[in-house]
């Protein structure tokens, strides 16, 4: 594709971070759009524009629009399902090329006896036994009211995000101060190792969130103590004909850019010399 004039890209992560950042190093004009006050937070280092709450489809479309976005960057959480929908809707009302950004999947997921794959939320509960009492969700705020509703039976530990909203719904859900562990990551490898040791828990739930997302260090402490981890496996790469490239690593993204900026580089040129 040519070099885009204003690219919208949607992010809230390191991941997102760090790409923006790459489009900044190439002098590639972008505006940054995230979805909570955590992603504000995360991208705040950042000087471009950043839109902040949740767009929907005619909102995203016009926006694109009035704002002459030429290219969407889709660079978003894995998880973030009803996000990357919503961008291919709007993304198909404007004709505006959209390249995703999936960050890479973690290897040999269920290579341990202790990891147990699930293929959703519904799945994960379901696999947990009578026996195992303790829970402890890693897997943030956004479905906690659909784990606390399954796992009623249970003792449930969550580890969010220390924001009033967040400490407020858990205790809607009837979460005890003692069950909330209210903590900004990212956590090393041995500060899980001592919450879970602190814990105790049977299992513990997380997803495949890949090497930005912490994985191998949620992980690591479950199979050094012996704890269950159970392991939701990221949603079905969908929509996979409606980008117009899918890059799957960091290296990739900044390849790309760099290939953008040299194309622009050369336009000028041709441009000067004509």
């Amino acid at each position: 594709m040519m070099s885009p004039a204003h690219v919208l890209v949607f992010g809230g992560t390191s991941d997102a971070v760090t790409l923006c950042r790459m489009l900044e190093q190439y002098r590639i004009r972008y505006t940054l759009s995230v979805a909570t006050p955590a992603g504000l937070a995360t991208v705040q280092s950042l000087t471009a524009p950043v839109i902040q709450g949740r767009l929907d489809a005619e909102t995203m479309r016009t926006w694109i629009l009035d704002h002459q976005v030429d290219c969407v960057i889709d660079a978003a959480h894995p998880y973030a399902q009803q996000l990357r929908e919503t961008i291919v809707a709007a993304s198909l009302k404007t004709g505006c090329p959209v390249i995703r950004y999936e960050r890479p999947i973690p290897v040999d997921v269920a290579a341990h006896p202790l990891l147990i794959k699930a293929g959703s939320i519904a799945d994960a509960c379901d696999q947990i036994t009578s026996a195992q009492q303790k829970i402890l969700l890693t897997t943030g705020s956004k479905d906690l009211a659909q784990f606390c509703q399954r796992l009623n039976d249970k003792t449930v530990y969550v580890r969010v995000l220390p924001t009033t909203e967040v400490v407020a719904e858990c205790e809607s859900l009837g979460l005890s101060y003692a069950q909330i562990i209210a903590m900004k990551g990212p956590f090393s490898a041995a500060m899980n190792h001592a919450l879970y040791d602190m814990i105790q828990p049977d299992v513990v739930i997380t997803k495949e969130s890949g090497q930005a997302g912490g994985f191998t260090e949620k992980v690591q402490p479950c199979l050094a103590l012996g704890i269950p981890c159970i392991v939701i496996q990221r949603p079905p790469l969908r929509f996979v004909t409606h980008y117009v490239e899918t890059l799957h690593d960091l290296d990739a993204c900044e390849a790309l850019f760099c290939a953008w900026q040299q194309k622009e580089s050369f336009d000028e040129k041709s441009t000067v010399s004509d």
